[in-house]
């Protein structure tokens, strides 16, 4: 298992520490680069820029995407660490050097990262002899060994009070951890944030029914209610226009289990006495996702079909 030190704007610390609730966050890089040093469920740390040179916090990462601002600021919001869209606008400018005015709406890098965690200071890590002063962005160790195992078992030993295994697992793993065992490494629970990206990024930022490409009117749909037991993940979501969407959080759609087509309740002419747009929709294929990504299960898919859908 590695983990990875990522040198953190104080600003973006201080303004989560404040409310340290968060089920997820977004640690977002101006540059719009791809970040390979970590795999799902690993730890990612937080180190303040000089001159405090302590690891303060973290979280455990889900997956690195590269998403433009708008829809990075509509997903997780003040989980980006502001306040409102403007103040991270002036931000990634001031980081580019480019003037804001020009900016337009750029991609940006996106780690997120689960069941984050905010240390006190009386709590917070030194940062070991090899991470230099003149580290920019951060540092990945292996947890097998020498000051990776070091910066591992301090961490854990100080989340000790806030594992949580329904809420928290990757947390309660790595505090179960034995003394000289090997860290083990177990998925993290998505939020609803990570949930709306990662199902936008799966289907290729494509309606999976109509292949719209607007981004606005495009919106993650659990199959399986939240509410009803369906969980904050790829494999029990799909991209739908917002319109699609609403029918089918009300039952006015689904998808059949087995063949992947739309079906379209009658009670839609009935009940609003129109739809024929919708009804010329009825047997259209649902994409799936992309490659590297889960597909919804049947299971999923028949819960929706069996106990949302109003045919």
């Amino acid at each position: 298992m590695r983990l990875f030190v990522g040198v953190t704007d104080d600003q973006w610390f201080h303004f989560l520490a404040a409310r340290p609730d968060w089920t997820e966050v977004n640690f977002w890089r101006p540059s719009g680069k791809g970040f390979h040093a970590l795999t799902e469920g690993e730890l990612f740390l937080f180190k303040l820029h000089a001159p405090h040179h302590f690891i303060v916090g973290g979280g455990f990462f889900t997956r690195a995407l590269l998403l433009p601002l708008g829809l990075a600021w509509e997903t997780f919001g003040e989980a980006n660490g502001v306040r409102h869209l403007p103040e991270m606008r002036r931000r990634i400018a001031r980081y580019r050097r480019q003037p804001e005015e020009t900016l337009g709406n750029p991609d940006i890098t996106c780690l997120m990262l689960a069941e984050p965690f905010f240390l006190p200071r009386e709590a917070w890590v030194p940062t070991p002899p090899s991470f230099k002063t003149n580290i920019v962005t951060g540092k990945g160790y292996d947890t097998a060994t020498g000051e990776g195992r070091w910066l591992f078992d301090a961490v854990t030993e100080r989340l000790g009070d806030g594992a949580r295994p329904e809420e928290r697992p990757a947390t309660a793993a790595a505090v179960d951890t034995p003394r000289f065992g090997a860290p083990r490494i177990v998925r993290p629970r998505l939020g609803q944030g990570a949930f709306r990206a990662l199902v936008t990024e799966a289907y290729a930022r494509r309606c999976a029914v109509t292949g719209e490409k607007t981004l606005p009117v495009l919106e993650a749909a659990h199959v399986q209610p939240y509410a009803e037991g369906g969980p904050h993940d790829v494999s029990n979501g799909l991209l739908l226009r917002s319109d699609l969407h609403r029918l089918y959080d009300q039952g006015y759609v689904t998808v059949d289990p087995d063949e992947r087509r739309l079906l379209v309740s009658r009670r839609i002419r009935e009940e609003f006495h129109n739809g024929r747009h919708y009804y010329d929709l009825e047997g259209r294929p649902v994409a799936g996702p992309q490659r590297g990504f889960a597909p919804v299960s049947r299971e999923r898919l028949l819960y929706h079909a069996e106990h949302v859908y109003r045919g």
